[in-house]
């Protein structure tokens, strides 16, 4: 049985894309880096996020010849828009455990990692641990969206997708006792303030969180 939520807008992603059942809240934004990059001295190359992807794409399309290796299924399915297909997708969506993934599989090639600034795994010190040949180009950063921005109405349900995500809001609204957040996983749920109630989606994935968040918004509606 299906239902259609009596107040859609309740549910709120702190990202400037639009997902279906959900409004958008962008408290962060994604500053890109012009760089240079001589790609031909690698054979893979690794994302940990569709950001990264974005960001050499708009170097050029030498990328789409090497060996790729993504993080997941989002990060995946841009790489697919793309006209590439990965080489290899990750089954767990933690950088750790990608790492772990993917050290036998590329042991003997020059591998490189089109990362963000800032990164919460330990991706690049378990590959080099394992003796993989690692080089790192810094290709976006997430900052905060400094745009002015109307709070959460009463009620709400927020989902938190990153740490980044987090900082940003904390530093734009206060937290209503009447709000409901919904976290996309461990590594991210490490971030919340110790005083703030979540619960964790099963999957990371954002849709994964909006059917969360939508059933908590059924629930507080009188549907359960």
């Amino acid at each position: 049985m299906s239902y259609s939520l009596k107040s859609p807008q309740l549910i709120y992603i702190l990202s400037e894309k639009s997902y279906l059942g959900a409004k958008n809240l962008p408290v962060i934004k994604i500053n890109y880096y012009d760089r240079d990059i001589d790609l031909s001295k690698f054979d893979a190359l690794i994302f940990t996020s569709k950001n990264g992807v974005e960001a050499i794409d708009r170097v050029g399309d030498e990328w789409k010849e090497k060996e790729i290796y993504s993080i997941g299924s989002g990060t995946s399915k841009t790489i697919t828009k793309k006209g590439v297909t990965p080489f290899y997708t990750a089954k767990s969506s933690y950088g750790d455990d990608f790492a772990k993934e993917i050290k036998d599989k590329i042991k003997d090639k020059k591998v490189l990692f089109l990362r963000a600034k800032v990164v919460t795994s330990k991706l690049n010190e378990i590959l080099r641990s394992n003796g993989i040949e690692l080089s790192e180009e810094i290709v976006y950063e997430t900052i905060c969206n400094s745009d002015e921005l109307s709070a959460p109405e009463d009620g709400s349900v927020i989902i938190f997708s990153s740490p980044s995500t987090i900082e940003c809001f904390f530093k734009r609204f206060n937290w209503l006792k009447s709000y409901k957040a919904v976290v996309i996983g461990s590594k991210t749920a490490g971030f919340m303030p110790k005083n703030i109630k979540y619960i964790l989606s099963k999957k990371q994935t954002i849709p994964a969180c909006i059917e969360l968040a939508k059933n908590l918004t059924l629930s507080q509606n009188g549907v359960k």
